[in-house]
């Protein structure tokens, strides 16, 4: 397994190399057992489950149209043949097929913007049959979802030169633009005002930071009149932001303030965002010609196996026998306690850390699921390469 970007990453620290390629061999161990009987869909979750004599069984649990599409996103990287391998004999461009045959009966923008992308993608010829659904589901004027409003947007960027996308993709560059609050150079949760409760509406994610700096950098590769200027400025400020604020051991963070542009709480750590999400955003903005955010990328990467968090009672996160990666550390605070408090009391004094409560709620407990759009975006970030 070479990429332009594995060969980077094993001039700059040979032993994370290892480490990603062990990853990249999971994700394609794991991947089928994630495909429904029919090999037509992806599950939406593996649950592991551990029996008494220490050993671990994966019980798969519903499905998930936006996962599929993110996962033909990344398989898309591989040969041929192993695209089969990971799609019951598909390959990345027959199995968006069956998501764009899906598509009158999604009525999500997000999972029509995921395959949308994943259609343009992948050169399928059904491509603008695929746009015109994400187009009838993204009413002008109405505030999207932040992530969602960035698959829009990196969706028409991939679409621009086969459809004529030029009016919608305007309105959705210059949407995820403006959702910004003052000189923050976060991204709120929404692009716009109604969908969340007043008490929360300054939070947001850290797939809200990811996604739209994303989708930036591919609006600004894009266009190919002298790039976006603005776009990519947009796009570098975020990423300089969210690594400014990575973890001492790498951790990216979960919620922030899109009002100051500080961190309101920690935790849960995802490991998708170590190895997979973080990763693909930052190299797209560097390929698009952003800056070099290598360093941030291996310190993100080398907390999949040195959890700083579990360091009293170590638990592999990447379980290779089984073909997944646990999905994050948390708190196990009930009803995500700290998560909330921490959300009310930074809406009135930002800045609140309420620091009593990492002492009683500590980050020591593991999630045992794996997604497969996790994978997915392993691949897209490991595997690809320059937009």
């Amino acid at each position: 397994m070479t990429s332009t970007r594995l060969e980077e990453l094993g001039r700059e620290e040979p032993p994370l190399l290892a480490l990603a390629q062990r990853l990249l061999s999971v994700a394609e161990s794991g991947l089928p057992s994630m495909l429904l009987p029919g090999g037509e869909a992806f599950v939406f979750t593996m649950a592991g489950h551990r029996s008494p004599d220490g050993s671990w069984a994966l019980e798969q649990r519903g499905t998930s149209t936006r996962y599929a599409a993110i996962t033909a996103l990344g398989v898309r990287f591989l040969p041929e043949e192993r695209q089969r391998a990971v799609l019951a004999g598909r390959t990345a461009q027959e199995f968006t097929g069956l998501l764009v045959e899906s598509l009158p009966a999604v009525t999500n923008l997000g999972d029509a913007a995921l395959i949308a992308w994943a259609a343009a993608e992948t050169g399928h010829p059904k491509l603008s049959d695929a746009v015109e659904r994400v187009e009838a589901l993204d009413e002008d004027g109405r505030p999207q979802y932040t992530v969602e409003a960035a698959w829009v947007l990196s969706a028409l960027a991939a679409a621009r030169d086969t459809v004529d996308v030029e009016r919608r993709f305007t309105v959705a560059r210059d949407r995820l633009l403006r959702a910004r609050i003052g000189d923050s150079p976060l991204f709120p949760h929404a692009t716009g005002p109604g969908l969340l409760p007043w008490y929360r509406a300054h939070v947001s994610c850290f797939a809200d930071q990811t996604y739209p700096l994303q989708a930036l950098a591919r609006a600004h590769a894009s266009d190919d009149q002298g790039g976006d200027p603005e776009a990519l400025a947009a796009a570098e400020a975020c990423a300089a932001r969210i690594c400014e604020l990575q973890g001492d051991g790498g951790q990216w963070w979960w919620h922030y303030d899109a009002r100051t542009g500080g961190v309101v709480e920690g935790y849960p750590v995802y490991s998708v965002h170590q190895h997979g999400m973080a990763p693909t955003a930052l190299f797209d903005l560097t390929d698009a010609g952003g800056s070099d955010f290598g360093a941030a990328i291996r310190k993100g990467l080398g907390w999949m196996t040195a959890v700083p968090e579990l360091a009293a009672d170590p638990e592999p996160l990447i379980q290779d026998d089984l073909g997944v990666t646990w999905r994050k550390v948390y708190r196990g605070d009930p009803k995500k306690a700290v998560r909330a408090v921490r959300g009310i009391g930074t809406r009135v004094s930002p800045g609140l850390r309420l620091k009593s409560l990492d002492r009683v709620y500590r980050p020591l407990a593991v999630d045992r699921e794996c997604r497969p759009y996790e994978f997915g975006w392993m691949l897209h970030a490991w595997q690809g390469g320059a937009i």
